[in-house]
Parts: structure tokens; C-alpha cells; sequence
């Protein structure tokens, strides 16, 4: 796909995006069996929330960490970031320490998932980029599947710590590797200075947001996601004046398509966290054994996934234009059909039906993603805001997520008792949002001005 003489960086670019979406989910797993071990049942919630916060916030400075260090000195600080955390949660005494823990792997995975998307630009030609955006996305499909099956694996074995513990190992095999297989890459004894306003905002509403996925009752679910869009508003306004960004200032100015791109990016990113609640409507509506639900859950990443390897070969303009419109269109369109076929006591017939109605759902992600990717990475010259703009790629797909799991709560809580008012709910409200990515969609190929990374590089 990326030819043997990028093999070698493909891998480890692929593995840093790859094991950071993995531990999202696997702990999510992994901890009933933890807590059980550890005590500590009050601090179940904040495992996930410390993780993701960390994780953004690190996304947010990953291209100042490659600015700083260049490619393979940041890539060490991101793999050696994750090994520590990882062992660090393999070897807890305490839930508090387990904690602690998953905050210091969350930095180490929200830098590698940064990275994954700023290196693309230096590691590979330019007409591999799109291929490239295509398989560090995919990374985040094979981790949403991947997480909750090793998670099931290791926790019915009783082996929570050895789930921590070979993580570890993965991240330590592949932070060997990196000097032999990454160029050096740029780097800058300069010190850019920090948006600590920015961090300190986006870190704000990503706990908040976090924090409204557990909380009890409707209307606090809904106050919390409420506060986190507010805070989100302000970050966006500070970041307009500001001589000091996370994202490009290209974002920013009127009539740059980037800032549609990264709508368009977060509402696709959206429309994945329906999957943190399949599994329970499989159980619920359909009886399925939870093994077998989560399995099913995991077909709208799998269809992400997979449409990728044929979606990032496309190149030609208009091709490019209708994917990206396309992407959207048919996520909502999954969704809404899955909302149409719940039932109470879902035959077995049409359970198999929702196998590909939710593939095709993801594969709706899969056609866009890439190529929006790549918008985002060629919208500017610049490669410290070139590196910014891609490190922004991991950012919003993160946030995006974490948004999308507290409000898939909110719906779910609208249902009350009913288990199918609520699936309901999740699927119409989601078409509803995701629907909107087809409008910023279109504004990405009006205010764009498109040239194919091949042109570039032979004009």
C-alpha cells in the first residue's frame, strides 16, 4: 500500500495511533476486575475521564513536542510517556495510584496520536499522504474494536495488570525501533511558547463533557454537555484574538475551508461513540450473550476501517469532492435505518441485518476521513503550522468522541425505562448531528481550493 521503503515508519505511526485508541476502551473493560481487586469503586468514572483529558490535551501540544524535538526525539518522549504509564498502571497498589496512572499513559497516547498525523508530511511523499491519513484514522476503527475484545480477554482471565503490562511491552518494542526507521525530521532550538489559556479551556470542557457522561438524571447530563460546548465557544474566541494558538491561524480567517474540515472531521468522529451503547441494546433488545453484543457493536469501526483502503486510493478532484459529502450522508443514513429497525425482542433475522446497516454506517466515516485528513495537512506550507494543523486532526477526533459519549448518555437517559424509546432516541438524534457534517461538508469543497498532493510535488 505504502511501498517497503516506508514500511518501517508506516508501522510505527500506524502502532503509536493504534495503541492509544486501544486503551480507551480496554480499561473500560478491565476495570469491574480491577476494582475488585483494588477496592476503590468510587473512582470508577474518573478512570476514563483522566485518560481522555490527558489525551487531548497532549494531541493539543504535539506539534510543539515535534518542533522542539523532531520527529524521532518526539516520538521517544510518546512511546516512553506510554511504557511508563502503562507499567505504572500494571503495578498499582491503589485505585487512586491506577489513576494517576491513566493520566500519564493518556498524555503519552494523545502525543502519539498527535504525531501520528503531523509526521505524515516528513515521513512520506506527498502523494501518499491521503493513503497515509487513511491508515492513522483506520488505527482508530481497529482500536475500537480491538479494545473491548482484549479488555474481555484479559479480564476473564483475571489478568488486568498483564493487559497493562503487555501494552507496555508494545509501546517499548516500538519506541526501539524509531530510530532506525523515522527520519529526524526538523527541529528547533527555539521555545514556542504555550497557549496555557487555550489548554486550560479546552481542558475545562473536556472534563466537563467527561464528567456528564456519569452523572445522574437527564437534565445534569444535559447541563454539563451544555458547559462543555460554552467553554468551547470561549476557547474558540480566545483563540481568534490570540497571538498564541493550538490550531493553525489559518482556522481561524474568513473563507479558509479549515476550520469546516474540522467540523466536518468531528461530526464523522461523532458519530462513533453510538458504539459505547450497541452492546447494551444487543443484550437488552435482542438477548444476545455480551461477547457476541460487543462484537456486533464493533461493525460500524470495522466498516471505517476497511472502506478506507479503497477510499484512500482516489485522488481524482471531483471524486475527492463527492466523498467527502458522501461520508456523512451515508453515516446518518446507517443510523437512521438502525433507529427504524429496533424492536422489542429483535428476531434473529433482523439482528443480522443490523451487522451490515451498522458497516455501512462506518463506512461512511471511511470515505471521508482520509481525504479530509489530507485537506487539513495541505492548508498551509508552513511546517510548523502544517504540524499543528495535522496534530489538530487527533484533537477533534478525541474531543469529538468524548462529546458524542455524553450525549449518546443524555439520549439513552430520555428513554427512561424503556430500553427501546432509548436506542430510538441514540440513533434519530445522532442521524439528526451527523446529518449536519453533509452542510460543513459542502462549505469544505465551496471555500477550498483543492490541488492533489501529486500535482504539487511534480509542478
Amino acid at each position: 500500500m505504502l511501498g517497503p521503503e516506508h514500511l518501517g515508519a508506516a508501522v510505527v505511526l500506524a502502532s503509536g495511533v493504534l495503541v492509544g485508541a486501544i486503551n480507551i476502551y480496554l480499561a473500560a473493560s478491565l476495570l469491574p476486575t480491577a476494582v475488585a481487586d483494588l477496592g476503590g469503586a468510587t473512582f470508577y468514572a474518573w478512570n476514563m475521564t483522566a485518560y481522555l483529558i490527558a489525551m487531548v490535551i497532549a494531541t493539543m501540544l504535539s506539534g510543539r513536542f515535534l518542533f522542539r524535538w523532531g520527529n524521532v526525539g518526539a516520538y521517544l518522549l510518546g512511546f516512553g510517556t506510554f511504557t511508563v504509564g502503562s507499567l505504572a498502571c500494571a503495578v498499582s497498589p491503589a485505585m487512586a495510584v491506577l489513576l494517576a496512572s491513566r493520566g500519564v499513559q493518556g498524555l503519552g497516547a494523545g502525543l502519539l496520536s498527535g504525531l501520528g498525523f503531523a509526521v505524515i508530511r516528513s515521513a512520506l511523499p506527498p502523494w501518499l499522504w491521503t493513503r497515509g491519513a487513511a491508515l492513522m484514522s483506520a488505527m482508530y476503527g481497529v482500536g475500537n474494536f480491538a479494545g473491548p475484545a482484549l479488555g474481555g480477554l484479559f479480564a476473564q482471565l483475571t489478568s488486568w495488570r498483564l493487559a497493562f503490562a503487555t501494552m507496555a511491552a508494545v509501546s517499548a518494542v516500538c519506541c526501539a525501533i524509531v530510530p532506525r526507521v523515522l527520519p529526524r525530521g526538523e527541529r528547533s532550538d527555539a521555545r514556542p511558547p504555550i497557549p496555557a489559556v487555550s489548554l486550560l479551556l479546552v481542558m475545562a470542557s473536556a472534563a466537563a463533557v467527561s464528567v456528564a457522561a456519569v452523572l445522574p438524571g437527564t437534565l445534569t447530563k444535559a447541563a454539563g454537555i451544555a458547559g462543555g460546548l460554552l467553554l468551547l465557544v470561549g476557547f474558540a474566541v480566545h483563540e481568534r484574538r490570540s497571538g498564541t494558538r493550538v490550531f493553525p491561524r489559518t482556522t481561524y480567517q474568513r473563507g479558509s475551508s479549515l476550520k469546516w474540515v474540522y467540523l466536518t472531521l468531528g461530526l464523522l468522529a461523532f458519530g462513533v461513540a453510538v458504539e459505547s451503547f450497541l452492546p447494551l441494546f444487543g443484550q437488552r433488545l435482542a438477548g444476545l450473550p455480551p461477547l457476541v453484543a460487543g462484537f456486533f457493536a464493533a461493525a460500524i469501526s470495522l466498516g471505517w476501517s476497511l472502506t478506507q483502503i479503497g477510499s484512500s486510493s482516489m485522488t481524482g478532484e471531483h471524486a475527492v469532492r463527492r466523498l467527502r459529502v458522501l461520508g456523512p450522508v451515508l453515516l446518518a443514513c446507517g443510523l437512521l435505518v438502525q433507529g427504524l429497525l429496533q424492536r422489542e425482542d429483535t428476531p434473529i433475522w433482523l439482528v443480522v441485518v443490523w451487522v451490515p446497516v451498522l458497516f455501512a454506517a462506518g463506512s461512511g466515516i471511511g470515505l471521508a476521513y482520509p481525504h479530509l485528513s489530507v485537506a487539513a495537512m495541505s492548508s498551509t506550507s508552513d511546517p510548523e503550522e502544517g504540524g499543528r494543523a495535522a496534530a489538530g486532526i487527533a484533537t477533534v477526533t478525541s474531543l469529538s468522541i468524548a462529546f458524542g459519549t455524553a450525549v449518546a448518555g443524555v439520549l439513552v437517559n430520555l428513554g427512561g425505562g424503556s430500553m427501546l424509546d432509548s436506542a430510538r432516541y441514540v440513533m434519530f438524534g445522532f442521524t439528526v448531528i451527523c446529518a449536519v457534517g453533509a452542510l460543513t461538508a459542502r462549505a469544505v469543497n465551496r471555500t477550498s481550493r483543492m490541488e492533489s498532493p501529486r500535482a504539487t510535488t511534480t509542478a
